[in-house]
């Protein structure tokens, strides 16, 4: 069994052949168990979460096991650790054990990128970051895969992080300036993607423009979000799979109350990567909400595998 650690794991993940790999399972729809979703309590700091993904083809299979700890930011720790197990379908086999942050990180950019490959303008040159941690610095490079993004504006609650990443971005030769007022900075963005733990709406509906993509990532769990009703309600909304209604505040709360209807979500990735749904003007705003999928990690992890054949050979 291979073993990849974090930086063989980030170079096995190429972000065009991940995102065409996922695309291609999507679009099969291919079809994975909704993940086991448990809630850790911790005393003194927000509970934590425990995740478990499988999924699986007619040849290959995985596995992930996730922990979510939102307190670690307070310990100078990364909030998410994890590991992703890739075996042999006909064999039972382990063939390869990959970092899961690292593969977390990059398949869920990937995800984001493959939703804006049909939905955000094919003229996207702007890209605004709302969290500037580890899925946030995947963002720059896996959105220019697919569109051509020039300039990246980023914008954290604990705006030394922001500053951070934009000088991590501007030595790697981007356009990357950290910015501290979001409202006025969500309107001159194409598209505005949110990788946060928050709780609270950070993107308010009125401070869109028409034509605008908003990516929604961070958000994982029932009292989570990052926009607000009405950014919710002016979009076409889609989703990465229906299990984000249930799944994610974001979407959860405003159903509960009344704000959206389940009929106003559009599609998921499976409509997205078969053409069934797309945008449909120039000027639409359109949303799309991830919570992550197992379907995600596969693509990932055939990925990996075929890099990793490919260096042993």
């Amino acid at each position: 069994m291979q073993v990849l650690d974090a930086s063989a794991t980030a170079a096995a993940l190429p972000y065009e052949t991940l995102i065409n790999q996922m695309e291609h399972l999507f679009a099969s729809r291919s079809v994975a168990p909704d993940r086991h979703h448990h809630t850790l309590p911790m005393a003194g700091e927000p509970d934590a979460t425990l995740l478990l993904m499988p999924a699986w083809t007619d040849k290959i299979g995985c596995v992930k096991v996730v922990t979510a700890t939102p307190g670690n930011s307070t310990r100078g720790l990364p909030a998410i650790a994890g590991s992703v197990l890739v075996f042999d379908r006909e064999t039972g086999a382990h063939l390869a054990l990959l970092d899961g942050a690292v593969l977390t990180a990059r398949r869920t950019a990937a995800a984001s990128a493959l939703a804006a490959r049909h939905l955000a303008s094919e003229t996207a040159e702007h890209l605004l970051l709302i969290g500037a941690g580890k899925v946030a610095a995947q963002l720059p490079e896996a959105f220019r895969t697919v569109r051509p993004i020039k300039t990246v504006r980023i914008w954290d609650v604990f705006p030394e992080a922001a500053q951070n990443l934009a000088a991590t971005l501007t030595e790697r030769g981007w356009d990357a300036e950290a910015v501290t007022d979001l409202a006025a900075a969500v309107p001159r963005a194409d598209i505005v993607s949110a990788a946060t733990l928050s709780t609270q709406p950070l993107i308010l509906g009125d401070w869109l423009r028409e034509g605008q993509h908003v990516d929604l990532i961070g958000a994982f769990t029932p009292t989570m979000r990052e926009a607000d009703d009405r950014a919710l309600q002016r979009a076409r909304l889609f989703v990465d799979t229906k299990f984000a209604l249930t799944e994610a505040g974001e979407l959860k709360i405003p159903l509960e109350c009344g704000a959206i209807r389940q009929q106003d979500i559009v599609g998921d990735l499976f409509a997205i990567c078969t053409g069934e749904r797309r945008r449909q003007d120039a000027r639409d705003i359109t949303l799309f909400k991830s919570v992550g999928n197992a379907t995600m990690d596969l693509a990932a992890s055939i990925t990996a595998v075929g890099w990793a054949t490919r260096i042993i050979r």
